[in-house]
């Protein structure tokens, strides 16, 4: 097999130290708590669709800080006995929250599913922020040497207030709330988990948004290197952008997820290297918690993973 990275035995030893600041937790305690306090303003708009045992909804909510629409597709079957668990969707770089068809196999299962756009990306949510540096046609670069402006932070605590939406609908048990995605879905998947208490289960697949610093120097394709290309331009800027990065790495964050976890990582993975994942992964807190290895499997998710993470899902949520 191809090696793009460490060997297998290497990735289950590395576990490289956090690269958090002094004041990450109070960085990330201040934005939680005016993420809390700023109205989410939703609007629910109710769907047709051809499928007649389920409901749609298009739902907008604000976004953080500067009010953006965050846009999202709310999915649940019309006939339940009892209050349902919840799986929130996060999509990946570029991508969107799909179509409904996409996510009737949760329904299925019992879930009731969000699926949200991230703002500035293919689906329906906007982006208004003024971004102060970093604009070089990347999301992940806007902003990049101004903490409190960066596009990430915004994202992150965008996808938070998708769980304060899902714990406002009625007929939900609020103790049954996954979060999941793949690629930058995943990051965020472990971002929220991190961040919002509300969260119950965690399901990142390949995540985005890991060990930023052994990233930048291993990732051959895929955003990470749109940060080399700033860095490559912007050569004076270099510890400023590292420093921005560490309070988004989600390693960092991974010591605060305290429910249970399912990871995958692809061994061929060339955007997102798999050292990355397993020095997330290593840094998760919590006592439930498992990696999927797939040795030959890049930036994807197989249909073998699919299903694995959702009998996962249904033991965790559901039974």
């Amino acid at each position: 097999m191809p090696i793009v990275d460490l060997q297998l035995g290497e990735l289950k030893e590395y576990k490289p130290p956090l690269t958090r600041c002094d004041d990450f937790l109070a960085f990330w305690d201040e934005s939680v708590k005016r993420a809390e306090d700023q109205p989410l303003n939703e609007v629910t708009q109710r769907l047709d669709y051809f499928a007649h045992g389920v409901d749609v909804s298009k739902v907008t909510y604000d976004g953080f800080a500067d009010r953006s629409p965050i846009a999202g597709l709310w999915i649940r079957a019309k006939k339940r006995d009892e209050d349902t668990p919840t799986i929130i969707i996060y999509h990946g770089y570029g991508g969107n929250k799909g179509t409904v068809s996409d996510h009737l196999g949760w329904v299925m299962l019992g879930f009731s599913v969000f699926a949200v756009d991230v703002r500035g990306h293919s689906g329906e949510s906007w982006d208004y922020a003024r971004y102060s540096s970093g604009n070089m046609l990347a999301n992940i670069t806007k902003g990049i040497t101004d903490l409190d402006s960066y596009y990430y932070k915004l994202v992150y605590l965008d996808c938070y207030r998708a769980v304060r939406y899902v714990m406002s609908r009625d007929g939900l048990d609020l103790d049954r709330i996954g979060v999941t995605g793949v690629s930058q879905g995943g990051g965020l998947s472990i971002a929220v988990a991190a961040l919002h208490k509300g969260v119950s289960a965690s399901m990142p697949c390949v995540p985005f948004l890991c060990n930023f610093e052994r990233a930048l120097n291993v990732a051959a394709a895929g955003p990470y290197v749109d940060v080399l290309n700033y860095i490559k331009m912007h050569p004076d800027q270099e510890t400023d952008v590292m420093k921005t990065l560490s309070y988004f790495d989600c390693m960092n964050l991974a010591p605060e997820v305290k429910v249970p976890v399912l990871m995958s990582v692809g061994l061929l993975d060339t955007i997102c290297p798999p050292s990355t994942v397993f020095a997330t992964y290593h840094h998760l807190t919590a006592g439930d918690k498992d990696l999927a290895v797939y040795p030959g499997m890049g930036h994807e998710e197989l249909n073998i993973h699919t299903e694995k993470r959702m009998s996962w899902a249904v033991k965790h949520l559901v039974v």
